[in-house]
């Protein structure tokens, strides 16, 4: 038996486990279910619900909580055996029996009413472990419900004080808003004061609540599960990349949800990649337009295609612009028509210093999973809450494990307490003439945001910031805010000059791009699926599918390629954003060589391998940094400054702009009365 290896025989079978493993934990090695509620693998254990009760053979004669239990706690039996687990027993059926029907004594029997029906815990473990008939004949106790915000719903009567939106909120989210008061029967989950939530991850207590006491506010009463068809994707409101899963109901997206994956979101998600789907219905392009006349008409395809074509054939210069939702195989397609043309294209929309064809500098040399095993971060020019909310919680986890964080930047409410080093360049340059060698020894990060790469002086920035990581011996992990700009970099979608050369151009194509205004004069063609800025200055639309709508690959902000699959169908006459792009290069006279999205991802992945390894994290070589450059003075930018309204798909949500006004509210300073 190896030395950090301890055997336990559980149900007969002999298994070897680390002792620090809990009992659930071993059973679930050994392949036994375990029935649970308050038991979470994120989060602290409670040992409230009693239902993972097992029998340990010679230990007291009564059955243990598994989840508060290590294997180093079990006694070998007397001549030396292995300890024994017993799951099945006598006195665990007996002991579980007795937990649900405690369980169940003030439990409203409201399951066809309630949202969680077809996917409640109680549901199934009532079914598996619990009796068929109750002793109990004294009247319900009932709880007031609360009001948590507009995401989350409550019906605290089905509550069974599990406390895993309490263990949340508290250790993942980092606010404190809720708790657990009285004893007894007059035991409640209540909120501070009253209180809403504060906090882009509130969401995910819907999904660890084991009942039906907080459920989906926008989705309540829409849908049952079973009337649901599933589909395995990637989220793109920001550029973690995380793994999400769209539910759709005929041709309508009803929720999303998270999927576990330990590489990127492991298993939460932010509340606007959770909620936004309201906005995949609004202010949709479900047609194509020409202005005449100063204003924009209906057309038909070949009427749309044929007038960007003729304009495109006349342009001298050229340029494509990539938004921030595009998929990487349009991005590839758009400079491939863009190259046949002697035109450019550029998708560094918001100025960001990157560099083209390097890519640990635009990706950096470190995975999202490090962040887990640093012992000192160093944020620069970046707000992880706002641009990464779920890469923020994974920061507070390794800052709650004891790892120390500071950060150069503006004033952000992080769920941490960082050392504040500065605001801007002053803070970076002392910071980088500083002796590093008392950290080389650990293992150090540094997260730059776009909010130091923006600037003029972004590119001196991020060599100052990789000259000193180099010193250090600290990786680098550029953090993004855009879902496509890893991928359209992977595929060169840049140019001499950056965004002022691309929007120099006479006839610019816009791809996505509503995060910036295209200047008078230019001949405008808006390749997007919402009427958002871009399309408003457009002389041609073409209407194209959301991300949701067509299989896509995403390259998130550390370099790991996704698959975006298709969960719906667009809406109307809009089309995949690939097709139109390969239908207007034949109208040119520029055919692309390509007539299927299979074709095109093997000639993507021909000249850009990296593209390939789907879901895997490259190792981006970084090259030495030489010199630093010496930076000018001035703070830092902000790269994102309305979480809830960033892209063109949550602007068309109503929720995403009551929770932006909900916000706005709650930041103005408290006026004190005269």
């Amino acid at each position: 038996m190896s030395d950090d290896l301890r055997k336990i025989v559980i149900d007969g079978a002999e298994i070897e486990v680390p002792p620090a493993m809990t009992l659930i934990q071993a059973c679930e090695a050994a392949g036994i279910e375990i029935p649970r509620f308050c038991y979470h693998e994120r989060l602290s254990i409670a040992g409230n619900c009693r239902m993972c009760l097992v029998e340990v053979v010679g230990g007291p004669p009564k059955p243990a909580a598994s989840c508060a239990m290590q294997v180093r706690d079990l006694r070998p039996g007397k001549d030396g055996e292995p300890p024994q687990v017993r799951t099945n027993s006598p006195m665990v059926k007996k002991a579980r029996e007795g937990v649900m029907e405690f369980l169940l004594i003030n439990h409203p029997l409201d399951c066809p009413i309630c949202d969680q029906g077809g996917e409640c815990d109680l549901q199934d473990q009532a079914m598996a472990y619990g009796v068929d008939f109750s002793r109990y004949r004294e009247p319900k106790r009932a709880a007031v419900d609360l009001d948590l915000g507009p995401l989350v719903e409550t019906h605290m009567t089905r509550c069974i004080s599990c406390t895993r939106c309490v263990r949340f909120t508290t250790e993942v989210a980092g606010i404190t808003q809720m708790g657990q008061t009285g004893r007894g029967e007059d035991s409640e989950i209540t909120s501070y004061l009253g209180e809403t939530l504060k906090s882009n991850l509130q969401g995910n207590i819907i999904d660890l609540c084991p009942v039906g006491a907080l459920v989906s506010k926008p989705y309540a009463f829409t849908a049952r599960p079973w009337e649901l068809s599933p589909t395995e994707t990637v989220g793109v409101m920001d550029a973690l990349g995380a793994s999400i899963r769209v539910d759709t109901k005929g041709r309508e997206v009803m929720r999303i949800l998270p999927r576990n994956h330990d590489g990127t979101n492991e298993e939460w998600l932010d509340d606007k990649t959770r909620f936004v789907w309201d906005g995949l219905r609004r202010q949709r392009l479900d047609r194509p337009y020409i202005r005449k006349g100063g204003k924009l008409t209906p057309a038909t395809w070949p009427e749309a295609l044929d007038a960007a074509a003729s304009a495109l054939k006349g342009a001298s210069r050229p340029a494509g612009l990539v938004g921030d939702l595009v998929p990487t195989e349009a991005a590839y397609a758009l400079k491939g028509l863009m190259a046949s043309l002697g035109g450019v294209v550029e998708c560094r929309t918001d100025g960001a210093k990157l560099p083209a064809g390097d890519r640990a500098g635009y990706v950096g040399t470190a995975a999202v999973e490090d962040i887990d095993g640093a012992d000192t971060i160093l944020l620069i020019g970046t707000d992880p809450s706002v641009e990464a909310p779920v890469l923020n919680a994974r920061i507070r986890k390794a800052w709650l494990r004891g790892a120390r964080i500071a950060r150069i930047g503006a004033p952000a409410a992080l769920s941490y307490d960082p050392v504040d080093l500065g605001t801007g360049r002053d803070a970076l340059s002392k910071l980088a003439a500083e002796d590093h060698s008392d950290i080389r020894d650990g293992r150090g990060l540094v997260i730059v945001g776009q909010g130091a790469l923006t600037g003029d002086d972004g590119a001196d920035v991020l060599a100052v910031v990789r000259h000193m990581a180099e010193r250090a011996g600290s990786d680098v992990l550029v953090l993004h805010t855009a879902a496509a700009r890893v991928g359209a970099m992977d595929v060169d979608a840049t140019c001499e000059g950056g965004i002022d050369a691309a929007l120099s151009g006479d006839v610019i194509y816009n791809l996505g791009a509503d995060e910036l205004d295209v200047p008078a004069g230019a001949f405008v063609i808006y390749q997007g699926s919402h009427g958002d800025r871009g399309a408003h200055r457009a002389d041609v639309i073409l209407p194209a599918a959301a991300w949701t709508e067509e299989q896509g690959l995403f390259v998130n902000t550390e370099g790991r390629p996704q698959l975006a699959l298709r969960a719906g169908f667009a809406p109307g006459e809009a089309k995949e954003n690939w097709a139109i792009l390969r239908a207007l290069s034949a109208e040119v006279g520029r055919t692309l060589p390509f007539d299927s999205l299979a074709a095109l991802r093997r000639a993507m992945v021909a000249d850009h391998p990296v593209l390939g390894a789907v879901d895997e994290v490259a190792v981006n070589e970084a090259a030495a940094s030489g010199a630093a450059p010496t930076l000018s003075s001035g703070d830092f930018a902000v790269a994102v400054r309305d979480f809830y309204l960033s892209n063109p798909v949550a602007r068309a949500s109503q929720l995403m702009a009551e929770l932006s006004q909900l916000a706005a509210g709650r930041d103005m300073a408290a006026i004190a009365a005269e």
